[in-house]
């Protein structure tokens, strides 16, 4: 794990829905990963970064169906240049989605992923930008997920925090795991940084 990273210029929320988050269903943490995701949030659009908040379309009858009460968004969204809601019915945040051309058109080179669940949507995510070429950090306090039942035969119960350390190890060497949020740091878009100055004779 590193410390402090090199600035990110977007910040990609994946499905921090309320039913994953609050009552009977939410993540065991829920209530650090929201404190960690909401201080990404506010820095991130501080910053001037991009914020993109993917949204899942379970199917009918989940917790996550579209436009029922556990589909919703956790954390308000300030929808603008820089801050933008996809929907998604896959795993990965860039399948049959308009993500890529999101970020390609905003200039994004490094992005940090955080959310749910650690070693489905946040890892899927995560190792579809590493594929395309972005520089990826992912925190390790800012995903989460469920504990794996036991299964007789098989294993004991996989504690959460197990199941989501796992996850990122699989990313491999090329992603950037943090060990806090707050390591995170984040840059305004290529498109809204002051022009630097240049000297004339």
């Amino acid at each position: 794990m590193s410390n402090r990273t090199l600035p990110v210029e977007a910040l990609i929320v994946v499905d921090v829905q309320s039913a994953f988050v609050s009552g009977d269903g939410a993540v065991p943490g829920a209530a650090l990963l929201l404190d960690r995701t909401t201080d990404l949030i506010a820095r991130a659009r501080r910053s001037g970064a991009l914020v993109v908040h993917l949204q899942n379309d379970g199917p009918a009858g989940a917790d996550d169906e579209p436009h029922t009460p556990g589909w919703e968004l956790h954390h308000p969204v300030e929808t603008g240049p820089t801050e933008a809601v996809i929907r998604k019915t896959h795993d990965d945040g860039f399948e049959e989605t308009s993500l890529r051309g999101l970020l390609d058109g905003a200039g994004v080179r490094a992005l940090t992923v955080c959310g749910l669940m650690s070693e489905m949507c946040v890892q899927a995510t995560a190792r579809t930008a590493l594929a395309l070429g972005y520089r990826v950090v992912v925190p390790h306090d800012a995903h989460a997920t469920h504990d794996i039942p036991a299964a007789p035969g098989i294993s004991d119960r996989v504690p959460a925090a197990m199941v989501a350390r796992v996850a990122e190890w699989a990313l491999g060497s090329e992603a950037e795991i943090t060990a806090h949020a707050a390591d995170v740091t984040f840059t305004a878009l290529p498109s809204r940084r002051e022009p630097t100055a240049t000297a004339t004779a």
